[in-house]
């Protein structure tokens, strides 16, 4: 998660609007939503007794495996910028 932050405050103003300060808490913001979506969705699985195994992806499961991250940091990343310049 370290990297992810440091790499955000690095390359986030070249690549979006935010400043380097923005993109730190951005950073800060995918690394733990990331982290908190996927153990989310792993523990969904694990209840409901899915494996969700693709086979497009060898070695790197399903959909769900894939898209997991999305469900946390899509949503905090849009409210983040949405208070930050709205």
């Amino acid at each position: 998660m370290t990297s992810t932050v440091l790499l955000a405050a690095a390359i986030g103003p070249w690549l979006t609007f935010l400043d380097w300060q923005r993109s730190l808490i951005a950073g800060l913001i995918i690394g733990l939503g990331g982290f908190a979506g996927d153990v989310s969705i792993s523990a969904l699985k694990r209840d409901l007794g899915v494996k969700d195994s693709g086979l497009t992806l060898p070695g790197h499961g399903g959909v769900l495996d894939r898209v997991g991250s999305l469900t946390y940091t899509a949503p905090l990343f849009f409210h983040f910028v949405y208070y930050c310049y709205c």
